[in-house]
């Protein structure tokens, strides 16, 4: 089970997806919940939240969007010791295998293809979450 006080970054480049996934966060509980509308940005917000009691301790990324991708933001925040085991979860309208197994070998948790039903988007949630509680 996930705890519910944890910080959960998402970065989506369309508002409606990232108020989708907040919605989807809230009605399981999530309060904590940091937004950013692209790699860059979502990057930059993980550095700002990195120490203390209250950072982030999970990623709901999209994939395609400007600025830096969801791929190379999961690629940046893998190479990163003090990340390298944060449970990261790729929402992607790409079903393509050559991409899905880019994103594997990349060491994403889950991935998630749009549109999504709000169970399945819990179980990959709760399968990302206990992937890194084993680590």
């Amino acid at each position: 089970m996930i705890p519910t006080e944890i910080k959960i970054l998402v970065a989506d480049d369309m508002p409606t997806i990232r108020d989708l996934v907040k919605t989807q966060l809230r009605a399981l509980g999530f309060k904590k919940i940091l937004e950013a509308e692209n790699g860059e940005q979502a990057l930059n917000l993980l550095i700002q939240h990195e120490d203390g009691p209250d950072k982030v301790k999970m990623i709901i990324s999209d994939w395609n969007m400007p600025k830096m991708s969801g791929l190379e933001f999961l690629k940046q925040v893998r190479a990163t010791e003090h990340w390298a085991n944060l449970p990261f979860v790729l929402l992607t309208s790409e079903s393509e295998r050559d991409q899905v197994t880019e994103a594997i070998l990349a060491g994403v948790s889950q991935y998630v293809v749009k549109p999504f039903a709000g169970k399945a988007f819990e179980e990959k949630m709760k399968s990302a979450w206990a992937k890194h509680q084993k680590k």
